[in-house]
């Protein structure tokens, strides 16, 4: 039996030798089998070693989900870079903040796309950058996914800005031996990645991850969710969040599984692609299966392939578990947890696990993780996977990870007697009525079940005589004509008083980060 790989770019050749002719890329009309993949790689690979790309170095990826994504990522580990992912939500300003704490050598960023040309921004908002190597990459904005390749337009003069094929034309300086030598050199204790927090309680961090422990928590993800070989994955989470890069991209390394980006979520072609790539695996959000479920083009395709659904959030309702079994057909649907600082992973649902537990609750420890509660009731975990540290951090790295080793992940939570964890809230999100504390979670979780809700945030927001009450903004279904009485009045016969919302406001959506999460932090910050 051949020893897993401990490193990206071995992982990749192992894939390849095992599945060479099975299909590993699939982004419009570009596919690829392993083989072609791996060739490709070591093309890109060699052309950052030309360009001056060391061990050690920190490769940047600004971008949406292509094939370009796939293969400059391997390529930057192949080359022994760091990968270092920007969120494609941030403004140049947040950008230039990331790759000048890196100090990026090289970046790969998007062209025109979605009304931005975030390479156009970068050289407008910081025109001394001082990267050695900016790569454009094409983004084709077509239907139904097709992520068809064309020209950026127009080639910058500047000799460190080059396209995608410039850079794979100076891949001819540097030799296929001298290629592979640098990948053998890559060890399973080098960082693979750098992925920053959200920042939503100040300035974002870089959490370091090793090659070995990214593929540990893949492996151990894996195991859960089912993804072997012969599934078609749908990648919609962004390659930027770990659900997209190691529950997507390296998933696949390890099991050989295809890859079949979408740079953009949009319902009537993600159903185009189910339909004409018979896709099998699909994971995001809970919102990313409310939306398929409620679109009126769902009864016009054929969805019989899909196998397995991955999901996770605060709030799962048991409804949504039942509705993706019974109107989705999936065999697996399962629920998971992780956070950037434990390389994106921790506690996942099991396949033969009922609707109640996969919405209630979170699973048990994945990939070698230990889990226990403080005394406050903060969910602590521990293990090899726990990221090796925040970038350039160290006050900040033994805040977060205690003398023993385990990692306060800021969440609160409890465990059943089966060893199932269940996330009641942030710490943060947390807020005291009366002096009792609230945990939103629960009460969106009781809204989920009021006819004519489609989705809802709690929060708290200040009273003089309780402190804080708690306020629910709700997005109605379609045509539904709830009001705010009825919303209160149905919290009540199911909740606590103090936990009822005092306040509901309504609104046609919230606004979500592109991992999914409900941007709470805007919604309390408005005024209302």
């Amino acid at each position: 039996m051949t020893t897993p790989a401990q490193t990206t770019p071995q992982a990749l050749r192992q894939v390849a030798a095992t599945h060479p002719h099975e299909p590993a890329l699939i982004d419009g009309a570009i596919r690829m089998d392993w083989t072609e993949l791996l060739d490709q790689v070591r093309i890109a690979s060699r052309a950052l070693i030309a360009r001056g790309i060391s061990p050690g170095d920190r490769v940047a990826m600004w971008a949406p989900n292509t094939y370009h994504w796939v293969i400059a990522a391997l390529a930057a580990h192949s080359a022994g870079a760091a990968l270092v992912p920007l969120n494609t939500r941030y403004m140049a300003a947040e950008a230039v903040d990331v790759l000048a704490r890196v100090d990026a050598k090289a970046l790969f960023v998007a062209g025109p796309f979605l009304g931005r040309d975030r390479a156009a921004e970068l050289a407008a908002s910081a025109p001394d950058l001082g990267i050695a190597t900016i790569i454009v990459i094409p983004v084709a904005e077509t239907a139904a996914g097709d992520s068809g390749d064309r020209p950026a337009a127009g080639t910058s003069t500047d000799p460190a800005t080059l396209t995608w094929d410039q850079l794979l034309e100076q891949a001819a300086t540097v030799s296929a031996a001298a290629g592979e030598e640098r990948a053998e050199q890559v060890s399973p204790d080098d960082i693979s990645d750098i992925l920053f927090t959200s920042g939503t309680t100040g300035r974002s961090k870089g959490t370091l991850v090793a090659h070995r422990q990214a593929l540990g928590v893949v492996r151990g993800w894996v195991d859960c969710s089912t993804l072997r070989a012969g599934d078609r994955y749908l990648m919609i989470p962004p390659f930027f969040h770990n659900f997209g890069y190691k529950a997507g991209i390296l998933a696949c390394l390890v099991t050989g599984a295809t890859i079949v980006p979408q740079a953009t979520f949009d319902v009537p072609a993600a159903l185009a692609l189910i339909e004409s790539e018979q896709i099998t695996v699909l994971t995001g959000p809970p919102t990313i299966y409310q939306t398929i479920l409620s679109h009126p083009q769902r009864a016009e395709r054929d969805l019989t392939s899909l196998r397995v659904a991955v999901t996770g959030a605060a709030t799962v309702p048991v409804v949504l578990i039942e509705r993706m079994r019974d109107d989705l057909a999936f065999e697996v649907v399962i629920t998971a947890y992780g956070l950037s600082e434990t390389a994106g992973f921790g506690t996942m649902c099991r396949p033969e696990d009922d609707a109640a537990t996969i919405a209630n609750t979170c699973g048990r420890p994945i990939a070698d993780f230990e889990l226990r509660l403080s005394d406050a009731g903060e969910v602590l975990l521990r293990g090899p996977n726990v990221m090796l540290g925040y970038l350039d951090d160290p006050e900040a790295t033994a805040e977060a990870i205690d003398a023993d080793g385990w990692l306060h992940t800021g969440d609160i939570g409890i465990v059943d007697e089966r060893g199932y964890l269940k996330i009641t809230d942030r710490l943060k999100d947390m807020y005291i009525t009366g002096g009792f504390n609230v945990y939103p979670a629960e009460i969106e979780q009781t809204l989920a079940r009021l006819d004519g809700v489609a989705e809802s945030a709690v929060f708290g927001v200040p009273d003089e005589r309780m402190g804080e009450v708690g306020k629910a903004v709700v997005v109605r279904k379609a045509g539904s004509t709830l009001t705010a009485d009825e919303v209160i009045a149905f919290a009540a016969s199911k909740l606590a008083n103090f936990k009822v919302p005092r306040v509901v406001e309504f609104r046609d959506q919230l606004p979500y980060s592109a991992a999914g999460k409900v941007l709470k932090r805007e919604l309390r910050e408005e005024k209302s």
